[in-house]
């Protein structure tokens, strides 16, 4: 394959770097996009990307294209990653884990350095020095691949949030722990005292941990103080966390990871008005970052150490699946609070990525400059062990969540925003649909009627930063905003587009119109109805007595013979897909209905059901369903708001 693409490589000449660059940058973002259209695990598939750019084909050489700028390219990379982790990790989340992360961190953290040790001198036949110093590096599973694999699976919040922070948090740790194992190797050589060393590495850290909590405070208070304008916030936050990580190191290093991670949890707890503005940059140079990092490391692999695989590393790779990990987690959480189910998840779940392969690389040579023989094995069996970790959990993690019944909420829900006589339509004939709804609203009180109706709500300001806390907006596919305030409207879709996605939030108002003087509709949401109807003209419909009708497409009963049936004023509002998936009718959108789909068109009261049309005897099966109806209706005592509701209401 490389001599077939030999011509085109002499091509290239010295464009090759810029082309390997492209290539690499494609690779990740389509690894990216195929896991998101098929739900496989995308760091399985940054992983197979590189390994046909590298290996397989040789369109990509890092180590020959980018040379000595390889290795710090890499670790100022993993350190963005592991600062941006550390802005998602809130001390409120820590409390409902059940005690579980400073258990993995106290005792999984050594007990795992020391059953890997064991496994790799025993099992893998490394010599002990290499064993320990592997071992150490093993305990990390890093934000590179714990967060696209959690992105992807529809976990449960505690086992969630246990499996994020140890990921981020054990990265420095497991660095730290290959720093310790090495200058004692060290030490042996030259005679000097391990002890003082230790000291020494100890108050590194403690000043590593200063420097990044100090960079925090500096950035909480410049930013809010308008000493920083908006449009610097980002890029001067970038390269503080540059800075931070290359300080940090110069003291001592590979601590400068552990800075980082600091600064960023530092600031995730300060809640900084600003933060608004520079997180969707970073989350997204993060993506960059983690697709282009992981195919580069995939890619610098060559044959030569492939070939140097061994077949007992395959028994220790198992060795470390089934035993290493699962043991350090289920003696780590015992006597815990976090329940069986959610211990064994935890146990089987902790793919190695970035962090791993980097650091095995950097101790891989100075293991060979002391002289001790295995050292530079480690490159290939971390690769061995990233490709392992990676297919056995990447493709059985929501596979296994379903089986222990640790399933988060259904991601296909709808969130509306305002209680209005619409909006209880709307929310009362999604729930008839199977749709999982909730009404949010600031007012106990107007909340009453959804209470009534057996609807889930939500009691708050839905904008108040505290919501993010109380509410996982996981769960929600779509967003409408229904109140009577269109701008109020318009906020709640603009504050939610980067979260839900800019095609999935939906408001009452038109945006169709030639208004100069109306709000762009880049801050607002996509306009209900094909119309735009706004507030006043549901509001209107509402008061002649108009209604939502589900109709069920078949065979029989395409989108032409629906709408023949049916007035002429009539508004589709929604096609709800036979998996689940919600499409608006908006003023830009007018998606097509497929048999089997259901079209939920807004009507005048007396619209018959086009089926009723269609097929006359349905109608009697109708009637008889509706005295059925109308029976259990009446058996059943009315429910009604509570009556504390309007004290609750005052007291709010």
């Amino acid at each position: 394959m490389i001599d077939a693409l030999a011509p085109f490589l002499l091509a290239a000449g010295d464009n090759h770097v810029v082309i390997s660059i492209a290539l690499i940058g494609l690779a990740g973002m389509g690894a990216q996009w195929v896991a998101w259209r098929t739900g496989l695990p995308a760091i399985a598939l940054m992983l197979v990307a590189g390994i046909l750019l590298g290996p397989v084909t040789g369109l990509v050489r890092p180590n020959e294209d980018f040379g000595e700028l390889l290795e710090p390219a890499v670790a100022l990379a993993v350190a963005i990653i592991l600062f941006e982790g550390g802005l998602q990790l809130r001390f409120n989340e820590l409390k409902k884990t059940g005690g579980a992360v400073p258990r993995l961190v106290l005792i999984g953290v050594p007990v795992g350095w020391a059953l890997g040790a064991l496994a790799l001198h025993e099992v893998a036949g490394l010599t002990l020095a290499v064993s320990v110093l592997f071992a150490g590096i093993l305990v990390v599973t890093g934000p590179t691949v714990i967060i696209p694999l959690l992105r992807q699976t529809n976990l449960a919040q505690r086992p969630r949030a246990i499996l994020k922070w140890e990921g981020i948090v054990n990265d420095p740790l497991g660095a730290l722990a290959a720093v310790v194992t090495y200058e004692f190797l060290l030490q042996q050589q030259q005679g000097t005292s391990f002890i003082d060393n230790i000291i020494g590495l100890v108050i590194a850290s403690l000043a590593a941990g200063a420097v990044g909590w100090g960079a925090a405070k500096a950035v909480a208070f410049s930013f809010p103080r308008g000493m920083v304008p908006e449009y610097l916030k980002a890029p001067i936050l970038f390269v503080t966390v540059i800075g931070t990580f290359v300080l940090s190191n110069l003291v001592q290093q590979e601590t400068g990871l552990l800075a980082v991670t600091v600064m960023g949890i530092a600031l995730a707890n300060m809640h900084l008005s600003s933060a608004r503005t520079y997180l969707p940059f970073k989350e997204n140079i993060t993506i960059i970052l983690v697709s282009g990092v992981f195919v580069t490391l995939s890619a610098s692999l060559d044959w030569s150490m492939i070939e140097q695989f061994q077949w007992r590393w395959a028994a220790f790779l198992l060795v470390l699946l089934f035993l290493v990990r699962p043991a350090t987690v289920l003696i780590s959480l015992a006597f815990s609070k976090v329940p069986w189910k959610e211990r064994l998840f935890v146990a089987w779940i902790a793919p190695r990525g970035i962090v791993l392969v980097a650091i095995s690389g950097l101790f891989a040579l100075r293991l060979d400059e002391l002289g001790y023989s295995g050292g530079m094995l480690l490159i290939t069996l971390s690769f061995a062990v990233v490709a392992a970790t990676i297919v056995a959990h990447g493709f059985t993690a929501a596979p296994l969540a379903r089986l222990l019944g640790l399933n988060g909420p259904d991601s296909n829900g709808v969130l509306i925003v305002g209680t209005t006589p619409f909006s209880l339509q709307l929310a009362k004939t999604l729930r008839e649909l199977k749709v999982p709804v909730m009404i949010a609203d600031t007012s106990w009180q107007r909340l009453g009627a959804a209470r009534a109706e057996k609807l889930p709500t939500f009691h708050g300001e839905i904008l108040a930063e505290a919501t993010e806390e109380d509410l996982d907006f996981n769960q929600f596919q779509v967003l409408v905003a229904t109140t009577g305030n269109e701008a109020y409207n318009a906020l709640v879709c603009s504050e939610f587009a980067p979260e839900i996605g800019s095609d999935n939030v939906y408001q009452l108002g038109d945006a169709s119109g030639d208004d100069p003087h109306a709000l762009p509709t880049s801050l607002r949401g996509r306009s209900l109805f094909d119309t735009g109807h706004g507030v006043e003209d549901v509001a209107d419909h509402v008061a002649r007595g108009w209604k939502l009708m589900p109709i069920e497409l078949t065979l029989t009963l395409d989108t032409n013979l629906m709408r023949s049936h049916l007035p002429e004023e009539h508004l589709p509002l929604f096609v709800l897909r036979e998996d689940g998936r919600l499409r608006f009718y908006t003023h830009a959108s007018r998606p097509d209905g497929r048999p089997g789909d259901t079209i939920v068109a807004y009507v005048p009261p007396g619209t018959r059901h086009p089926l009723d049309e269609v097929l006359p005897d349905r109608e009697e099966e109708r009637r008889e369903e509706a005295a059925t109806e109308a029976g259990a209706a009446a058996a059943r005592p009315d429910a009604l708001p509570d009556p504390g509701d309007e004290e609750e209401e005052s007291k709010r």
